[in-house]
């Protein structure tokens, strides 16, 4: 099953989490792809895949201007209807708007058409509701936040699986 990461990083601390979470794609038996939203995305490739997971760096308490603008302008063409989405982000603070930055971008996803995904609190620890945040200047958070993106990209693969496997 093929999974796309689509993601804007200025300090590459969304970059490095996307590759976490692409690590977890990849154990729960998926194919997984990085995409910037500064080079060209593979159009193709992201159209036959089960699932798009979006990462966003955390600015003024929202989402970065280039994940909006990728969603207003760049994704036209994009076949995302019918795919299971989620969301990460990276920011400073933990009371730094990541949350926001996550609501920010589930109305795009679901005005495309896509299967929204949370991993919500009914796995258990960790609870990973809105999607997974790696925060850089709060203890070792980053550090520590590394094994919850890893199992967020794991249950992400494992709930597509159960959505799409006959398909």
């Amino acid at each position: 099953m093929k999974f796309a990461i689509i993601y804007y990083s200025k300090t590459g601390h969304t970059r490095e989490m996307a590759g976490i979470i692409a690590r977890g794609l990849e154990a729960a038996g998926g194919e997984a792809r990085i995409f910037s939203v500064e080079e060209a995305l593979d159009a193709a490739y992201i159209e036959q895949c089960a699932g798009v997971i979006f990462g966003t760096p955390t600015y003024l308490a929202n989402t970065c201007w280039q994940m909006k603008k990728w969603f207003d302008e760049d994704s036209h063409g994009i076949a995302l209807a019918g795919k299971l989405g989620g969301v990460f982000a990276t920011a400073h603070y933990a009371q730094g708007g990541a949350d926001v930055a996550i609501m920010t971008i589930l109305p795009h996803m679901l005005v495309k058409g896509m299967l929204v995904y949370s991993g919500g609190a009914a796995h258990g620890k960790p609870y990973i509701h809105l999607g997974p945040v790696a925060l850089d200047a709060v203890g070792n958070h980053y550090e520590e936040c590394k094994a919850d993106f890893e199992i967020f990209g794991r249950r992400f693969a494992e709930k597509a699986r159960e959505l799409f496997a006959d398909k």
